[in-house]
């Protein structure tokens, strides 16, 4: 299974590479790439992850992924039902700002842009406020060709300059350096927990994936995603139960959320997902609600 790096083909006319997909689920690998990339989710749902952090994706989220940051969109595991019905659709970009737009970034005029990668050299996920005004500049990047897709391109990345508030994917510290055999293993971690979350996994089934003892195992986790295999766990399990609440496709109540993602007490569950969302599930959904509410009215 190879999972990194992963490489795309540049045309020779075009300086930011522009796609947009429909599958029955996302590509299932870690991966990464020299590129930046910004992801408009369509349709489909499932768990991002990228570096040592996870982020639920839902329609209409946009994600800004930075270079080399291993990540996967994972979706959810009824996508790769056979004769589900189910389908995945995407608008992304790719743009490369140390390869062939180098030079673009280089300018004077354009210190405050290169900057602003730096700054936010793991990406970011877009506030739900901004995330109709960006869908459409990406749009426009994604039809239009020459130079008029270069004028959009910076248009696009002038309106991400003005977001506040902007969710990192990921910590300022994270390191990307990760050698290809260690992709590998840690991915096939990552896909098993993503696989089982929602059974007894303990830390010896996980360390068997790995072919490491629990001891070796836990050391190597916490390097590499900087979180212990339990809290790693429980954020899997969280993610699940976040998507759950709001989409009320799963169960009635929050005592089936929480079962369905792996929890076997409710008490438990409701402490640690404070623990982790910062707020009780009654009061995540009402949240949720109020700012559904306040986007919708605005757009």
């Amino acid at each position: 299974m190879k999972v990194l790096p992963f490489t795309l083909l540049v045309p020779d006319d075009k300086s930011v590479i522009s796609e947009q997909v429909e599958k029955p689920h996302f590509y299932p690998h870690l991966h990464r790439h020299d590129e930046c990339q910004i992801t408009w989710i369509q349709e489909g749902e499932g768990t991002l992850i990228a570096g040592n952090n996870m982020h639920a994706f839902q329609p209409g989220d946009i994600f800004m992924i930075g270079a080399n940051l291993p990540h996967v969109f994972k979706s959810n595991p009824e996508y790769f039902v056979s004769d589900s019905g189910k389908l995945i659709r995407a608008c992304s970009l790719y743009f490369n700002p140390q390869g062939v737009m180098a030079s673009l970034f280089n300018l004077p005029e354009m210190r405050s842009s290169k900057t602003f990668l730096q700054n936010n050299k793991h990406g970011f996920k877009i506030p739900t406020a901004y995330s109709k005004q960006i869908a459409d500049k990406l749009l426009s990047v994604h039809q239009s060709v020459g130079t008029d897709l270069l004028f959009n391109f910076l248009e696009l990345f002038d309106n991400f300059m003005a977001i506040e508030d902007a969710e990192p994917l990921c910590p300022a510290i994270y390191s990307s350096d990760i050698s290809d055999n260690e992709g590998i293993r840690l991915s096939n971690i990552l896909n098993f927990i993503m696989q089982n979350y929602n059974t007894p996994i303990t830390l010896e089934n996980v360390s068997d994936v790995a072919y490491m003892t629990p001891q070796a195992f836990c050391r190597y986790f916490k390097k590499h995603t900087g979180r212990k295999f339990i809290s790693f766990l429980n954020e899997v399990r969280i993610n699940e139960a976040c998507k759950n609440l709001i989409s009320g496709k799963k169960a009635d109540c929050i005592s089936g959320v929480a079962y369905h993602a792996g929890f076997n007490s409710i008490t438990n569950f409701n402490r640690v997902f404070k623990s982790v969302i910062g707020s009780s599930p009654k009061d995540y959904i009402f949240n949720y609600k109020k700012l559904n509410n306040i986007y919708h009215a605005s757009a």
